[in-house]
């Protein structure tokens, strides 16, 4: 599916075309200018980049960070889960949700999804939303232009779309890295990106009580938190930190009277 409406840069890059429209004309006027001109180009050039190594920045267009005030006021918070669908982990999360009667987004990897195509259905069949994360989940994804971009976005919207019969709402980038160029394809797709208010970096650590601390800091309604079913980091012993720190932190939001519900759900 695609928009109707027109792209309308973000004001970050509305700045930037003008800055170097402004550099390319003082320089034509006065040329010995041109140090200051190829300065200004390369702090911006700079900030560029450092927007797009900040998942949660805004300066290259809209990124859900949190949710709608109007969630946040329903006491609604979104667990989003990413990397899967894992056959080892996806189905022990889903149990877990579905004890605590909890609703989440998974964001999959397409690659993933057609190697696993029964737990991408069960996910959406138990009332889950299934989120794109590209095809591919490639390493170098921030560094690909419009066409690459356009690939593995689209890709993964016919794969996700086809297995789980329902199609993704949302984008999230590998890693939450991204450049000017992922804005326009988003938008063609009618895609929106989302980004998280806090992560527990359960690839990495493989301490729960650790994971589950970052999580539940300052806790409160509207939150975006992030975890991972697929490339998740294994307790000693050998356990999906996420499958200790999900029952911890669902209990921790029904004693906090808060309730998860997936992006979609938030978001209507």
């Amino acid at each position: 599916m695609k928009t109707t409406s027109r792209w309308r840069p973000s004001p970050g890059l509305l700045a930037s075309g003008g800055l170097h429209v402004g550099a390319l004309i003082a320089t034509t006027a006065a040329p010995a200018l041109w140090p200051w001109t190829l300065g200004a180009v390369a702090i911006d050039h700079a900030i560029l980049t450092a927007a797009g190594l900040w998942p949660r920045s805004t300066l290259l267009g809209p990124n859900l960070r949190r949710l709608p005030e109007t969630a946040a006021a329903r006491g609604e918070v979104a667990i989003t889960i990413d990397d899967g669908p894992d056959p080892d982990v996806t189905p022990h999360v889903l149990d877990l949700l579905d004890a605590y009667d909890a609703k989440a987004s998974f964001f999959c990897i397409g690659t993933q999804a057609r190697a696993h195509p029964r737990w991408t259905r069960a996910i959406a069949e138990r009332g889950h939303d299934v989120e794109n994360h590209s095809q591919h989940h490639h390493h170098d994804f921030s560094l690909q232009g419009l066409r690459g971009f356009r690939r593995e976005i689209e890709s993964a919207q016919h794969t996700l779309s086809e297995l789980s019969g329902r199609r993704p709402r949302f984008f999230r980038a590998p890693a939450g890295l991204r450049n000017p160029m992922l804005d326009p394809v988003l938008h063609a797709l009618d895609l929106q990106l989302a980004s998280w208010t806090r992560r527990g970096f359960d690839t990495v650590s493989r301490d729960p009580h650790r994971v589950s601390a970052r999580l539940l800091h300052r806790l409160r309604a509207g939150d975006i938190l992030l975890l991972h079913d697929g490339h998740a980091a294994r307790t000693p012993a050998g356990k999906a930190v996420i499958l200790d720190v999900l029952p911890v932190l669902l209990d921790a939001l029904r004693q906090r009277d808060l309730r998860p519900v997936t992006l979609q759900q938030a978001t209507r």
